[in-house]
This record gives C-alpha cells, structure tokens and sequence, in this order.
C-alpha cells in the first residue's frame, strides 16, 4: 500500500512539473506580443514579460486564459474589453488558431472586422459589440462550427447580415443590434435548415425592410426576437405563434400593419410582446409592460 501510494505521488508532482516545464507555443508569444505592441500603453502597463501564459515568478497576462496541450501551452481565452483601446482590429488575434473566447467589448476600435476571423475554428464566443467596427459582417464567420455566441451589437456595421451565419450549427445567441444593416428577415434565413440551434435574435435599431416571413417559425428554439426600430412592414404571420418557447417578441417602431392573431395571447410562454409605433388596427394589444432591455457586463456573457 504504502509502495501504491509513494507511486501515485510520484505521477502527481511528475504531472504538476511538466505544466510548470511547458513551454507556451512560440505562435501565441509571437501573436501577442504583437497584439501587446499595437494596443497601446492601457494593456502594456497590465502584461509584463514576454510570455502571455507567464513565466517563472511572472503571472499571465491580464485578460488571457491558457491551458496545457501535449507539451505546450496555448492561450485560449482573451478578454481585453473595456480599457478605451483605440485602432483596427488586431489582425494578429486571428493567429491564436485554439482561442474559444474572444472578448474586445467596449473599446474604441475602427475600421471592418477582418475575414481572417474566420480561421479560430475553435470559437465559441465572438463578442466585438460596443465599437466603432465599420463595413460588412465577413461571411468567413460562418467557418467557425463551434460558435455559441456572437456579440455584434452597438457598432457601424453596414450592408446585409450574412445568410451564411445560418448555416452554424451551434449558434445560440445572435445580436447584431444598434448598426445600420439592411436587408429582410427572408434573405437572412434563406438556406434550408438555417439556425438551427438559435435562441435569440437580436435585429433591432436597423434599416431592415420587407415582412416577417412565415418561414421564421422554422427557428424551433427561439426565445427572443427583438425586432424593434426597423422598418418592416406586412401582417404578422400565425405561423410565428407556433414557436413552442417563443418568451419575448418586439415588434415596435416598424410599419406592421393588420391584426395579431389571437394565437399570441393564448401561447403559454409568451411573457412580453410590444407593438407600438406601427400601424396595427384598432383593439390590438401588447403583452407585458414595455420597458427598456439592459444587460450588465455580468449577464452580458453567458
């Protein structure tokens, strides 16, 4: 026993010495002492040393989360949000090819989101809101078949969303709120089968014209469909009572027009429903007390 028990002592302290040996892959130093060199005196200040992951009596950098593959550290989350950062977006971000997290929220960076964001095949949240990014959403976004969340919201984004993104199979959360979009809900889920997993769909405060498509109660899972500050128009389709878990639906401030059938009221999961600022006949009514959607920095990733 006491042979067993000095042997599994020995794997324990061999295991914890090799993550201390591992060195941090020669790629992610390379990539963000780049990043470091671009960003500015904000984060410098906060990421002493060469090595991201830490070295000897040196902490990680602030912000950045690695973890041991093989005989080699590799960083796998970064979270610089927040800090006023200034300029393009950090091409050399798009080299840390095992980051599940990519967090630059809040900051003052400009200019168009790179396509090369599509090579983090490994991402599971993308979360850029709250910038000043402009140009087009990169259609190469759709290359990342592990992508959960997607936090556009709050920037100067042009142009049609994607089609593309429908074809993710993990998408839970789309937000590309606050930008000036154009486009309709129909091109946006023209592919057979798109978003397949989404919950909810954030739209609002865009230039996005045409209807509501039936075709949307094909989004099985949706829980919010926050369509408000367009400039939609047409009658709103029954179809769209028959989403099983629909929660919340915010059709105000468009050009809708008609009655909302009765389906809405009876449905047993719809909380809220707004509807003013449209052209709904007399007697329609909304659902629930209208009020203002915040989110906090700590509901703001789940």
């Amino acid at each position: 026993m006491a042979c067993q028990l000095t042997l599994s002592l020995i794997c324990i302290f061999s295991l914890l010495l090799t993550a201390a040996q591992s060195k941090t892959l020669k790629r992610d130093v390379k990539a963000l002492n780049e990043i470091k060199a671009s960003l500015g005196w904000r984060v410098v200040y906060a990421w002493v040393g060469d090595d991201p992951c830490g070295d000897g009596d040196l902490p990680p950098w602030s912000g950045v989360t690695c973890s041991t593959q093989g005989d080699y550290r590799v960083v796998t989350e970064l979270e610089v949000y927040a800090v006023s950062i200034v300029g393009p977006f950090p091409i050399a971000v798009t080299n840390l090819l095992d980051l599940t997290r990519l967090d630059l929220h809040n900051n003052k960076l400009t200019g168009p989101i790179p396509p090369q964001i599509g090579r983090l095949k490994r991402l599971r949240i993308l979360s850029l809101s709250f910038n000043n990014f402009k140009g087009e959403i990169p259609k190469e976004i759709a290359n990342l078949p592990e992508l959960r969340y997607l936090y556009l919201q709050e920037n100067r984004l042009t142009g049609r969303i994607p089609p593309e993104l429908g074809i993710l199979p993990n998408l839970r959360h789309l937000d590309v709120g606050n930008n000036h979009l154009v486009g309709t809900i129909r091109e946006l889920i023209r592919f057979e089968g798109s978003f397949p997993v989404l919950r909810n769909l954030y739209l609002n405060n865009n230039y996005l014209t045409g209807g509501v498509p039936a075709q949307l109660a094909n989004l099985t899972n949706l829980e919010i469909l926050y369509l408000s500050h367009n400039k939609m128009s047409g009658t709103i389709p029954l179809a769209l009572a028959h989403i099983p878990k629909l929660t919340y639906l915010y059709l105000d401030h468009n050009q809708f027009s008609g009655r909302i059938p009765d389906a809405f009221y009876k449905h047993p999961f719809l909380k809220e429903m707004y509807i003013e600022g449209n052209a709904f006949r007399p007697g329609v009514n909304p659902i629930g007390i209208h009020k203002v959607l915040e989110l906090t920095d700590t509901e703001f990733l789940v």
